[in-house]
């Protein structure tokens, strides 16, 4: 039993990057999402959105942001964000 709960403990942080990482390739392949939520926007990415960028939320470590432009992803990787996560997708688990 404790090695069981030892090894979940020890591949949980494991199994959140890799998701993390799945989405974030997922984002930069593809301008498909509704909006996009950027995690620890710096001044100069909010100082410089494009005129057509619409903010949907902001909390004190994320602002999610959408945009009909082609390319808006990297617009956003360009101009300061770190890390762009599909933002506003149905997922898999919702109904037809």
């Amino acid at each position: 039993m404790y090695m069981t709960i030892k090894t979940i403990l020890i591949s949980v942080p494991f199994v959140l990057a890799g998701w993390i990482t799945t989405l974030a390739l997922a984002t930069i392949t593809s301008d498909e999402a509704p909006a996009y939520m950027v995690l620890l926007p710096s001044q100069h990415l909010l100082l410089n959105l494009r005129d057509d960028t619409e903010i949907f939320a902001t909390s004190m470590i994320s602002v999610t942001l959408t945009s009909d432009a082609n390319g808006f992803v990297s617009y956003l990787y360009k101009n300061g964000a770190w890390l762009v996560l599909p933002a506003g997708l149905a997922g898999c688990l919702s109904p037809p």
